[in-house]
């Protein structure tokens, strides 16, 4: 018994050998399932708002930013010209769009004018410099809760100079340096007149500033289709013109502009401060489902990209004119056309 028992088992192994040997089926180790990398998440767009000049149309910027932040736009840089500076170093300071409402209800005209007689009535600007310093509660441009730049205008060459550091008040008193009404603004060697001389609208400050997407506010006047007949009305409306012009240019850089009526508000009409604030929540509202879509369209490309970039690491030719491929892709900025 023994015996037959070893050679039933030899015969059995002979026969699963043979078996295997005529490609029979053999187990196999288990294979490990591959390993996907996530595409790693796309930062979200950085949102830049430029606020344009035009004294006391200004009041329109407060409105405007209260109706965005109200429906979850949140803005992550300023940048603001003439009195579009004087409302974004208040908004970058910290103060939401309800304080500075209140501020601006209380604000007295009179305690920003300080007129000096001797300088043919001009305003000096030393007042507004301190209440600006005073509503941010003394912070320093690069001290702002969110990146904030004040446009002015060199006088001596016509520059135009964006301040990122320094003293808030003075930067804001140099932006708002209208020529004629004010006197300029001096700071160390050089002169500096008001930013909307250059950059009416500072969309390309805010873009320097590290926004992906710059949504503009225009307050500018338009020529009101007439034509003046004294000397002074046709200087301001020639003058006006060629602000519409430099606008217009930059103002084609934005991706969103909003535009408060407020053409019917004269420069010094600060006892119309509600009717600009109700205007640019009005705007504001308008431009939402603008505002909304190219927002979506802008964090998809990024998206799309980030995945690109996770599959592929030589990066694609660049299509030159799409602008949200240049704009959002990093490869894309430093890499030449063509």
């Amino acid at each position: 018994m023994p015996r037959f028992r070893h050679l039933f088992a030899m015969g059995l192994l002979a026969m699963l050998s043979a078996c295997g040997g005529r490609g029979g089926a053999t187990l196999a180790e288990p294979q490990a399932p591959a390993v996907v990398q996530p595409a790693p998440p796309a930062p979200p767009i950085r949102i830049g708002l430029a606020l344009g000049g035009g004294a006391a149309k200004g009041f329109a910027h407060i409105g405007a930013i209260k109706m965005l932040e109200a429906n979850g736009i949140q803005v992550d840089v300023v940048a603001g010209t003439s009195a579009g500076a004087v409302v974004g170093a208040l908004y970058a300071s910290g103060l939401d769009p309800f304080q500075m409402q209140e501020r601006a209800i209380a604000l007295d005209e009179s305690s920003i004018r300080d007129v000096r007689l001797f300088s043919g009535g001009l305003v000096r600007g030393q007042a507004l410099q301190d209440y600006v310093n005073r509503e941010v509660n003394q912070l320093t441009l690069e001290r702002m809760k969110r990146p904030f730049a004040a446009v002015a205008t060199r006088l001596d060459t016509g520059d135009r100079v964006v301040f990122v550091r320094g003293n808030t008040g003075q930067a804001v008193r140099a932006s708002s340096s209208v020529p004629g009404v004010f006197e300029p603004t001096r700071i160390g060697e050089r002169s500096y007149v008001d930013g909307g001389v250059v950059s009416p609208v500072p969309v390309d400050a805010a873009r320097q500033l590290g926004a992906d997407v710059v949504i503009a506010i225009d307050i500018s006047s338009k020529a009101p289709g007439t034509t003046p007949t004294g000397m002074v009305g046709i200087v301001n409306q020639s003058i006006m013109i060629m602000g519409q012009t430099l606008g217009r240019q930059e103002l084609a850089r934005a991706d969103v502009v909003i535009r408060p009526q407020v053409n019917d508000i004269g420069p010094a009409s600060f006892e119309q401060r509600n009717a600009a604030i109700i205007e640019g929540e009005r705007a504001a509202l308008a431009a939402l489902p603008r505002i909304r879509a190219m927002l979506a369209d802008a964090q998809k490309a990024r998206d799309d990209l980030a995945v690109q970039q996770t599959t592929d690491d030589t990066p694609a030719d660049i299509d030159c004119g799409d602008s949200w491929v240049r704009r959002l892709n990093p490869f894309a900025r430093d890499k030449p056309c063509g």
